[in-house]
């Protein structure tokens, strides 16, 4: 059923175009807004700075597009995007080593932010009734009676304005439309925030060919953890370092920490990259060709603008992406959980008679639901930080009391789930926000396995080994419970 004639959408990014697939069946025309003018290729452009760095994407993230765009994962692998199993493709350092190869269910799509988002844009351009208008620059909202009834915009031709029966802000984490609400009578909405100063730098390789390769790089993505060792160590010990993969044989190598400096030129970058704990990664850099400069990234707070709070939300107005919530980029959750919420919007679309101030309401109140999941599992990384600063910082009892037991209770997880295949499950769902941690630590099968698993810990009857040496190369062998070895992984 159609609900309108025209509907914005607010921002042409990764959220606005998935809100732009949700909108298409309710609206006679649905007008995108960028300020970009939109590369044609997989580009890096202004408004996208965090499209240098790495993104994965993850598998709630990957069902909630593909339910917007059917054979958007088709698309996204034949443009290049990988199709791999962590588990088997990843070598992961935590704890004091590599940890074992292990097949799972769990698999994920590598890309960059760059093809993910040409991909959507040949999606959405396939839509007959969904136009891109690039080059605009979004100046206010007009409002009437509580509903917010259409857009000014400029061009380079001047101010223009477009009457609209629904709006979607998809304009990121500077997005002004809060202010405009403001100014058009509605109270500020609470905000909530936790920067834990997370500060991550990246920078492009060509990998060399698969030919050119050394025998022992049977991995296609590289992860090192920070250190739970609590002696004198390196900064760079830190650090959470991903070799990670992309389109075109190439990779993304980048480095972050949460409150410590991070280098910001190629020299600094390679010195840095040295005294990582695992020399593995630097070994990988000198093996592959650069390809770009440094890409520095500060702005990685956690920001959560609780309109779901205001007494009477504007009307035929919602909001997805980074402009009503925005995560620690360190865990991966803001394309997923944008395409997220722009699946619940057309869920709600398609149950809608009229949108009126119940629908916005409603919307708000799902969309919050959907949004706790991610949130609390930055709340249970980020306030273990003392440099962390925010309406959500811990007090010093809570800090200190999460910064001693997170870490030991991830790895205990990890650990159970390498020889746990419930645990293994519940596990990934967390990781891919289709569960939340609170409902994995309270279901008494999981509560059971990492009984299991620690009490053999303690009296050391392992079933799969784990810190591998992190001076040496990991191992390839594969301790899935059908044993045998594997067969180094190829491109694919």
């Amino acid at each position: 059923m159609r609900l309108g004639k025209t509907a914005v959408v607010l921002g042409g990014s990764a959220a606005g175009l998935c809100t732009a697939g949700a909108l298409a069946p309710y609206f006679d025309r649905v007008l995108v807004l960028e300020r970009d003018e939109l590369p044609a290729e997989a580009e890096h452009r202004r408004g996208v700075p965090q499209s240098k760095h790495p993104h994965f994407l993850l598998n709630s993230g990957r069902r909630a597009i593909g339910a917007l765009f059917p054979g958007f994962e088709d698309d996204l692998i034949a443009a290049g995007g990988l199709h791999l199993m962590p588990s088997m493709d990843a070598a992961y350092l935590d704890g004091k080593g590599w940890s074992a190869r292990k097949r799972s269910t769990m698999t994920m799509i590598y890309s960059s932010r760059i093809l993910i988002e040409r991909v959507l844009r040949d999606k959405v351009r396939g839509l007959s009734n969904v136009v891109i208008r690039e080059g605009v620059a979004v100046s206010g909202l007009t409002t009437r009676d509580g509903a917010v009834t259409g857009v000014g915009f400029s061009t380079r031709d001047g101010e223009e304005h477009l009457d609209a029966d629904f709006v979607v802000d998809a304009m990121g984490r500077g997005s002004p439309v809060g202010a405009w609400l403001v100014a058009a009578g509605w109270p500020e909405p609470e905000v909530r925030t936790l920067d834990a100063k997370v500060t991550y730098t990246s920078r492009w390789y060509d990998l060399p060919s698969p030919e050119e390769r050394p025998p022992s790089w049977w991995w296609r993505h590289l992860v090192i953890m920070p250190t739970p060792d609590k002696g004198p160590h390196p900064d760079e010990h830190e650090f959470l370092v991903n070799f990670f993969p992309i389109e075109g044989n190439r990779v993304i190598a980048c480095m972050g920490s949460w409150g410590l400096e991070m280098p910001r030129t190629t020299e600094a970058f390679v010195e840095s990259a040295r005294r990582v704990r695992a020399p593995l990664f630097a070994a990988a850099m000198d093996r592959s060709t650069p390809t770009s400069e440094v890409h520095l990234t500060r702005s990685t707070g956690n920001k959560w603008r609780r309109y779901d709070r205001l007494r009477t939300p504007p009307k035929r107005l919602a909001f997805v992406g980074d402009s009503i919530c925005a995560f620690n980029p360190f865990y991966a959750q803001g394309i997923s959980s944008a395409a997220g919420s722009a699946l619940l919007l057309r869920e709600r679309l398609a149950r809608a008679e009229r949108l009126d101030t119940d629908f916005s309401a409603r919307f708000l109140v799902a969309q919050r639901k959907l949004l706790n999941v991610p949130w609390s599992l930055a709340m249970a990384r980020d306030q273990g930080y003392a440099c962390a600063v925010g309406t959500e910082k811990a007090g010093e009892w809570k800090r200190r009391a999460l910064s001693a037991v997170s870490g030991p209770a991830f790895r205990l997880i990890v650990g159970a789930a390498r020889e746990d295949d419930v645990v293994d499950e519940h596990f990934a769902k967390v990781f891919n926000l289709d569960e939340s941690l609170r409902d994995m630590m309270t279901n008494p099968r999981v509560i059971a396995g990492l009984v299991r698993y620690r009490i053999r810990a303690a009296l050391g009857r392992h079933r799969i080994p784990f810190d591998f040496d992190a001076r040496a190369e990991p191992p390839v062998t594969d301790y899935s419970p059908e044993g045998g070895a594997a067969e180094p992984a190829v491109a694919r």
